[in-house]
């Protein structure tokens, strides 16, 4: 396999998951040099239908003082399950499931321009942006870059990078502080008070999931989070602590 990924067609949420879970893998892939942690670029074929994803196995975790090791997988799969069950669609699709490295996060491919990022996006873009900010704020994202934000060719805006999201501490570093103190639009605290109610209901598929993917502290301190953005309804304001990733980009 080449370093130049094969265009993933247009599909279903639902289509690419099974894809994801189900396709045979091919046994040739390239590693993703610019990634802080091992990460592939890998096909998988089911049924001659073919997907092309991002392969992270837990055995190529950098180790990191405040994480505890070998859970980055489990929180880019929690941080997809929770931009689906908000009804975002920030993150794209991501499954757990062995690879050729192990266990290990596989998340659908999004084709895009490298130098399209945040910084680029104008004023057109805020709705979408909006979105990803309040997301953020939820998965207490330490790690929201301007490259972590890609834009496919229908004009959507994808999150990526979600590695290091949940920490029981507040840990948001984010590029994204345009939208500091400011009210929430109605919609969007619609779907936070709906995440709200289903994680509350502890028989809820998504509870459930959850509960298979962080620990007891992690889901109670994302709960104070859902709770705070409900009572005040406002994007956060920085601090304490550093607020922007390094590199910003």
């Amino acid at each position: 396999m080449t370093d130049q990924p094969i265009p993933n067609p247009m599909r279903s949420c639902a289509d690419i998951l099974n894809l994801l879970d189900k396709g045979t893998i091919d046994p040739e892939y390239s590693i993703l040099r610019w990634s802080s942690n091992y990460a592939f670029l890998i096909n998988l074929v089911n049924e001659g239908d073919q997907v092309t994803a991002v392969y992270k196995p837990q055995r190529g975790e950098r180790p990191l003082w405040d994480f505890p090791d070998g859970t980055l997988c489990y929180r880019e799969r929690a941080a997809f399950l929770t931009s689906e069950e908000l009804g975002w669609e920030i993150v794209p699709p991501t499954v757990l499931r062995d690879g050729p490295r192990g266990i290990g996060s596989m998340q659908y491919f999004i084709d895009h321009d490298p130098q399209v990022n945040y910084f680029t996006l104008d004023g057109s873009f805020a709705p979408q942006l909006q979105r990803i900010a309040a997301f953020d704020y939820l998965v207490n994202n330490a790690d929201r870059k301007g490259g972590h934000c890609l834009l496919d060719a229908t004009g959507h805006v994808w999150g990526i990078d979600h590695g290091i999201t949940f920490n029981v501490v507040h840990k948001l570093r984010t590029v994204i502080w345009d939208y500091a103190g400011q009210p929430l639009a109605d919609d969007l605290m619609t779907a936070v008070n709906h995440l709200c109610d289903t994680l509350d209901q502890p028989n809820s598929a998504y509870a459930c999931a959850m509960v298979e993917l962080l620990s007891e502290q992690e889901i109670a301190s994302f709960r104070r989070r859902l709770t705070r953005m409900t009572k005040t309804r406002r994007y956060p304001m920085p601090g304490p602590g550093p607020n922007y990733p390094w590199p910003p980009v």
